[in-house]
């Protein structure tokens, strides 16, 4: 093997530890509930509001650990908080097979939210760093395709467990099981920090933060995408399955949705490099609106399975190219940006299935929930829209077409 095909393996290799490790703690210690929703409320006694809100306590924990990321720096330190976040999403997991109580499972999925935290926040960090150092394309669609894989993993494995009769409880415990399989390429597969760069490396890894209004409108339209994110893929199986003729198809429009969003973040790489990052996320806003309304539109399954690809071809996307914003801003600090965002988004990931609770008390179902989300979908694409004036443009183009320290795209390596 040559010294650039050891290169090529080396960076696959670590591209595919953070697949693992986004699969484990977004599609089994995050996404599963999803799936295991409907079930919980038939067979545990969930009711429809404790169900909203053991979604906004996985969102908090989310937060939290959000929260912790943007306060630290130290490498070593991330990366020790990163392996324990992996364990945790496994433990987590199991915990939810263990009671009824309603309190043992808010303590589990706020548990899960943290781990969750650990493997998009510093795992991410880490991987966009040596990818840098290591003078690769500072883009991360491959790596995010992991979350993706982890709705649609979620999804098959619950359909799976339903047709072979296993219950609630069984089906955590299956998903626990998983996350062990996961958890070693999550761990063994991302290499130890290297040490402080020095010279050329040094170079990359130089600062550049965009301007404060720029900041401003970013993080505002990412709370938007926060709410439209997380009312869809917390309760678009629910939703479907209380639709009339859809009984037992939302776990399939939730697995297509996965599909779609696997590759998603690659395209929108490609779509960024030619439009920029900010027009990028407008019409990935535009699309994902009509994504997360036509489920409840007129149009049966049909609709609902088009609105799953529509959103699933653009949330992750959006995050992708958000994170990756901020990894090329501060490449030395990345959780610097990633947590200011992430916060932002977290916000909304708690007030969205919240609000839904309570527009599900109102009216009977988390439909209304969809419409919610889209309205303020539509406030961030305004609000991304405002964001293309001269100033925001000639920014943008910088980080499209620069790595930090001067490298230009077209001399690094893909």
């Amino acid at each position: 093997m040559s010294a650039t095909e050891r290169e090529q393996f080396g960076r696959y290799k670590v591209l595919s530890a953070g697949i693992f490790s986004l699969v484990l703690v977004m599609g089994v210690a995050r996404f599963s509930y999803t799936p295991l929703l409907p079930l919980m409320r038939q067979q545990a006694g969930l009711s429809l509001a404790a169900g909203g809100w053991l979604a906004a306590l996985n969102y908090a924990g989310y937060l939290c650990g959000a929260l912790l990321a943007s306060q630290i720096s130290d490498l070593q330190l991330k990366d020790k908080l990163y392996r324990t976040g992996m364990v945790v999403a496994v433990l987590s997991t199991a915990v939810m097979a263990a009671s009824t109580e309603v309190w043992l499972w808010a303590a589990s999925r706020f548990l899960g939210g943290l781990s969750s935290a650990a493997g998009m926040l510093f795992g991410t960090g880490l991987i966009l760093n040596w990818l840098i150092r290591h003078q690769h394309r500072s883009e991360l669609g491959i790596h995010f395709s992991g979350i993706g894989l982890g709705i649609a993993l979620s999804a098959i494995a619950a359909a799976l467990m339903l047709m072979l009769g296993l219950d609630w409880r069984d089906q955590w415990l299956a998903f626990a099981c998983l996350g062990c399989l996961l958890l070693w390429p999550a761990l063994r597969w991302l290499p130890r920090p290297e040490a402080a760069p020095s010279g050329a490396s040094a170079a990359l890894m130089a600062d550049r933060p965009p301007g404060s209004r720029f900041l401003r409108l970013l993080m505002a339209s990412y709370f938007c995408a926060g709410i439209g994110y997380v009312v869809s893929t917390t309760f678009i199986v629910a939703i479907v399955d209380a639709l009339p003729g859809l009984q037992g198809r939302g776990t399939w429009v939730f697995m297509v949705m996965g599909l779609a969003a696997a590759p998603s973040c690659m395209l929108w790489d490609l779509i960024a490099r030619r439009t920029g990052d900010v027009l990028a996320l407008v019409l990935a806003a535009l699309l994902q609106i009509v994504g997360i309304v036509l489920p409840v539109w007129p149009g049966g399954f049909a609709a609902a399975l088009l609105g799953s690809v529509l959103f699933g071809s653009t949330f992750v996307g959006m995050v992708s190219l958000v994170l990756t914003m901020a990894g090329r801003y501060y490449p030395s600090h990345p959780a610097k940006m990633m947590g200011r965002m992430t916060l932002s988004y977290g916000c909304a990931q708690i007030i969205g299935p919240a609000l839904t609770a309570w527009l599900a008390q109102q009216f009977g179902s988390y439909g209304a929930g969809l419409y919610m989300a889209a309205a303020v979908m539509a406030v961030g694409a305004m609000l991304l829209a405002a964001m293309l004036g001269p100033a925001s443009a000639n920014a943008q183009t910088s980080t499209v077409n620069e790595l930090p320290g001067g490298l230009s795209k077209s001399a690094n390596r893909n």
